[in-house]
């Protein structure tokens, strides 16, 4: 499967499956969905509400009210659902997923409505991922529980994650007597400490697993906390299957030989699939988004996942060796010529009575940003698979993780280490 680009301004027709259908007598499948965006009402007509079996119906409530349509792959009890996406998916092989991790307030949400293509312009109309408000950021709350799930009319999958290294999602799991209220890892009760640091791993696993491009944001241009977990899943990720590989029919975890030699030609270990990594600092202020200091972190990015599976490829190396090798690109002051498809950087979002931006501004970044992703030619996996049925792989991905005797162990290690309660 190969990953869509930006030539792709419509979604695919329902004809593109209808062949296999029709010599079967079935009726084709649905055209493809695109998960709609509500428009406040006013008066009594804003508590209106779809049915919750009719997903194609629009919602509509207050501004201040649940998102609209809003459609949970993993839900705040830490369990999978896909029947109510299920509508919203189609038999098309022709698509791409892309998710996102981080700790809160770095902006993640902001940069999956813009690449789904959300004018916030548009006045009265919702973005398709919640935003923080000042009211919530005032309470130091988050805004995304589990992972949210959001399909473009170019078939762009994007999942967005709830944050990482977070308090507030610490403090609602927790009981009183300091357990977690979530069960996280086979039915097991663990204390809400080491159930939170579990819940930011197995988020890293799972969406390296499914998704084709995984952004991994932090915030500013010294923190490197993401870098480690990235490589702690990295470390975590075994047996789990290519979802293209698993079927309705085969048990969990296990592939045929065809399908190990298919997997071996991504690259991947022990025939396991792993998503193409972008690396995003945001909210980088003054000097900080410096070509010298951007040319620095490249190089500190590639030397720290120098041995990881998570390869940087060859032709982001080279791009790198070209610019070294080169003191006219080095001595360029255009940001454009240092950002790679691996890296990339956004500046703090100024107000317009504000100064102008040492480099260039935030819109302009934002845009450079999502030109880039939607243009990249990220890893596939290793055959062609309906959404459907990558969806259905995904949540059987999902069962594997919460029984992974590999995060197991790491979990009675970290018991044992003192650093978390038993």
């Amino acid at each position: 499967m190969a990953g869509v680009g930006p030539q792709a301004t419509s979604a695919p027709s329902a004809s593109s499956s209808g062949p296999a259908s029709s010599s079967l007598g079935l009726p084709p499948p649905p055209p493809p969905q695109k998960i709609l965006l509500a428009k406040p009402a006013s008066g009594a007509a804003s508590s209106r509400i779809g049915r919750d079996d009719d997903p194609s119906a629009v919602v509509i409530r207050s501004r201040n009210a649940a998102q609209p349509g809003s459609l949970s792959l993993i839900s705040e009890s830490w369990d999978v659902h896909i029947d109510r996406i299920l509508p919203f998916l189609t038999e098309n092989t022709d698509f791409t997923v892309v998710g996102i991790i981080g700790p809160p307030g770095v902006g993640k949400s902001t940069i999956m409505n813009e690449l789904y293509g959300f004018d916030g312009n548009s006045p009265g109309m919702l973005p398709p991922f919640t935003t923080q408000s000042d009211e919530i950021r005032a309470m130091s709350k988050h805004c995304t529980t589990g992972v949210e799930l959001r399909v473009s009319s170019e078939r762009y999958i994007l999942l967005d994650a709830q944050p990482i290294f977070s308090p507030s999602v610490l403090v609602d799991m927790m009981r009183p007597d300091g357990t977690s209220a979530i069960s996280v890892l086979n039915g097991e009760s663990l204390s809400a400490d080491l159930a939170h640091e579990l819940m930011g791993i197995q988020l890293g696993v799972f969406l390296a697993s499914i998704c084709n491009i995984l952004l991994v944001v932090s915030e500013g241009i010294h923190d490197f906390s993401m870098w480690q977990h990235m490589l702690t899943v990295d470390l975590l990720k075994h047996n789990i299957p290519d979802p293209s590989t698993l079927t309705s029919g085969q048990p969990q975890g296990s592939t045929s030989v065809e399908d190990k030699e298919n997997n071996s030609k991504y690259g991947a270990p022990n025939n396991e699939y792993l998503a193409t990594l972008v690396f995003i600092h945001t909210k980088l202020r003054d000097l900080e988004p410096s070509p010298s200091n951007i040319m620095l972190l490249r190089k500190a990015l590639l030397k720290y996942f120098g041995s990881s599976a998570f390869n940087i490829n060859k032709s982001r190396e080279l791009k790198k060796e070209q610019i070294d090798s080169s003191p006219s690109l080095a001595n360029k002051s255009n940001e454009s010529d240092f950002i790679g498809a691996d890296l990339i950087f956004l500046p703090l979002k100024l107000q317009d009575d504000l100064q102008k931006p040492q480099y260039e501004s935030y819109n302009c970044m934002i845009g450079k940003l999502c030109d880039q992703i939607l243009s990249m030619e990220p890893h596939s996996f290793a055959k062609p698979v309906t959404e459907r049925d990558w969806l259905r792989n995904s949540a059987k991905i999902w069962g594997m993780l919460k029984k992974s005797p590999v995060i197991t162990e790491y979990c009675k290690t970290l018991q044992d280490s003192g650093l978390f309660r038993k």
